[in-house]
C-alpha cells in the first residue's frame, strides 16, 4: 500500500525548468533496454518472468511494487520517466487518463495516486508490462487503473491527459505512427506530456508533432533536465 507525502516540485510552473539533482538508482541516460538480444517492446518476452520486489517513491508516493525481465527499465524508475514525473504538472482529478507505454507501471501509479478519481488506460504492447502494472496497481489499492494491451482499448475512448515515456528505440517511423495513433485522441482541453532524450531528437520531434497535428494543438519544450525534454502537447479547448 502505498504512503503519501507533499509532492515536492513546482509542477504548476509553465516554461523552461533544470534539475541538477542526483538520478540515484535511475536508468542511464541513453541506456538501450534490452534482456539478452531481447527488446522491451516484444509482445511476448522470451526471457524468464523472474519477479522483484522493489520499493520506490513515485512523486511524494512511497510504494511497494514487482519488476521483472524482459520489460522497459525493469530493474528500477529509469531517468526518463523520474524526469517526467517531477515536472509534469497535477493530472486533472476527473476525467480519463492514458499512459502510453506504461513498463511496469511507474506513470499508471503515479497517475493514480495523485488522481483517484481519474480513469486511468495503462497500455503498452508488451504482456508482461500489461500484467505488472495490473498487479502493482491492485497491490497499492488504485482499482482505477485499467492495465490493457494496445488492442483492448475501446476505439472510442478520449482522453483527459495522457502521460507517456515513448519507446523511441522503435524507430522514428513507427513512433510517429504510435504518437498519430494516441494523441488526436486527446479530448478539447486536454493535455498531453511526453519525455525525449534530447540527444535521441525531442526538438526534432516537437516541430514534427506541430506540422503533424496542425491546427487545433499546441506543441512546445515544458521543461529540461539531465539530458531530456518535457514536451507538451495542448489541444484547444
Amino acid at each position: 500500500m502505498a504512503v503519501s507525502r507533499p509532492h515536492q516540485g513546482n509542477d504548476t510552473h509553465r516554461g523552461e525548468r533544470h534539475d541538477h539533482e542526483n538520478g540515484a538508482g535511475q536508468e542511464h541516460a541513453g541506456k538501450r533496454q534490452t534482456t539478452g538480444n531481447e527488446q522491451y517492446f516484444a509482445a511476448n518476452p522470451q526471457s524468464a518472468d523472474v519477479r522483484r520486489e522493489r520499493k520506490v517513491t513515485l512523486r511524494g508516493y512511497d510504494a511497494t511494487v514487482q519488476t521483472s525481465n524482459g520489460v522497459f527499465s525493469g530493474n528500477r524508475v529509469d531517468l526518463g520517466t523520474s524526469v517526467l514525473l517531477r515536472h509534469a504538472p497535477m493530472p486533472p482529478q476527473h476525467g480519463t487518463g492514458l499512459d502510453l507505454g506504461c513498463g511496469w507501471g511507474p506513470i499508471a501509479l503515479s497517475l493514480g495516486f495523485e488522481s483517484p478519481d481519474l480513469d486511468i488506460w495503462a497500455v503498452d504492447i508488451n504482456e508482461r508490462a500489461v500484467d505488472l502494472t495490473a498487479e502493482n496497481a491492485k497491490a497499492n489499492g488504485l482499482n482505477h487503473v485499467h492495465a490493457v494491451t494496445t488492442e483492448a482499448v475501446p476505439a472510442d475512448l478520449t482522453f483527459d491527459v495522457i502521460w507517456s515515456n515513448p519507446p523511441i528505440r522503435i524507430g522514428k517511423e513507427a513512433l510517429h505512427e504510435l504518437l498519430m495513433a494516441w494523441l488526436p485522441r486527446l479530448n478539447r482541453g486536454g493535455a498531453a506530456y511526453l519525455v525525449v532524450q534530447k540527444n535521441l531528437g525531442s526538438d526534432s520531434l516537437i516541430t514534427w508533432l506541430a506540422q503533424a497535428l496542425t491546427d487545433g494543438y499546441a506543441v512546445s519544450k515544458y521543461a529540461s533536465s539531465k539530458g531530456y525534454r518535457v514536451i507538451e502537447v495542448l489541444r484547444q479547448a
